[in-house]
């Protein structure tokens, strides 16, 4: 777990025991930086993500406060699923450690008809007329590499982290970021990960995932 990670985890227990309550004044962005050893930016981006979620408000010149309706939004997200409280950020982040961690096994499990699975994705997704059509295959491409690794536990994961891609909030941020020049460079990025795999060279095609999701992450969340 990243700090980051520490930080929402830390935030999210004290308000689920109670030790913050609604009206508690959190920690400031400087003090939670220190503490977690994390950049302003950092804190500011993981505060957002419980003010999206309605569990924190923030007045500008006075502070970060726990929501009045806090305990009715924690019983709310218990009733949903991890598809639907987990947030793009927190997307990415587990993208950046899992998507990675799985290269030796697709590489070393794939089989022909997964590498023309992931053809036939990256051909759909450079004839795709739309957005939302492009992040179809997008998603499929990637969740193509995972079941490559035929590990079901794998797979599964991946098919929960697609069910995410598919809310709203993940698409809003994907509409906002996208450009035709992005577009091409991701489907650039699709292919020469392929080529990696197909090669059997997971050096090379762990780190052209790992720069291709930072990409991704950087065009969407900005950092």
């Amino acid at each position: 777990m990243d700090n980051a990670e520490t930080l929402r985890q830390a935030i999210l227990d004290n308000l689920t025991s109670r030790q913050w309550r609604a009206g508690h004044r959190l920690p400031t962005e400087r003090d939670l930086g220190e503490q977690f050893g994390l950049s302003r930016s950092t804190v500011r981006r993981v505060l957002l993500d419980f003010k999206r979620k309605r569990l924190i408000t923030q007045t500008v010149g006075s502070g970060t406060y726990v929501a009045d309706q806090v305990q009715q939004t924690l019983g709310e997200m218990a009733t949903l699923g991890p598809a639907q409280i987990t947030s793009p950020s927190e997307l990415m982040s587990a993208r950046l450690v899992l998507e990675p961690a799985i290269i030796d096994m697709a590489i070393g499990n794939a089989t022909t008809a997964d590498f023309q699975r992931m053809d036939e994705c990256n051909a759909h997704a450079e004839m795709a007329r739309t957005l939302d059509e492009f992040e179809h295959w997008d998603a499929a491409l990637h969740e193509a590499i995972a079941v490559a690794a035929h590990n079901s536990f794998i797979t599964s994961v991946f098919r929960l982290m697609n069910e995410v891609r598919s809310q709203g909030e993940w698409g809003v941020l994907k509409r906002r970021s996208a450009t035709p020049e992005r577009r091409l460079e991701y489907q650039h990025e699709h292919r020469a990960l392929v080529a990696a795999l197909r090669e059997r060279d997971a050096d090379r095609a762990r780190a052209l995932c790992l720069a291709h999701l930072v990409h991704v992450r950087t065009n969407m969340l900005g950092f």
